[in-house]
């Protein structure tokens, strides 16, 4: 499994697609920008809105649902990278989290 720091990813700027596999009482604590949101529950059902042309970054808490997702979209064949540490330590690095705001 491939894996990527939270700045190396916040590095490629928008370019970045970010999958976030955070249930929606996550989201409305915490959050990135311009994310693609589907909770790791809903993953295999709602697989057809994953992008297959491009790096899918994924994103959870602290990494664990995240690299389970990435496993799994690697398997279907997509190009899928586990963001390390997750939202947790995308907050400890300083880089920019919408706190609260999404219901």
């Amino acid at each position: 499994m491939q894996h990527i720091t939270p700045a190396d990813v916040h590095a490629k700027g928008e370019d970045a697609l970010i999958l976030d596999v955070r249930e929606p009482v996550e989201l409305a604590q915490a959050r990135l920008d311009g994310t693609l949101d589907i909770p790791l529950g809903e993953l295999v059902a709602r697989l057809g809105e994953v992008p297959t042309d491009r790096t899918v970054h994924v994103l959870c808490h602290s990494g664990g649902r995240s690299a389970q997702a990435t496993e799994f979209l690697a398997a279907q064949g997509v190009d899928a990278v586990n963001i390390t540490g997750g939202i947790t330590e995308w907050h400890r690095q300083g880089l920019p989290v919408v706190i609260g705001g999404r219901e």
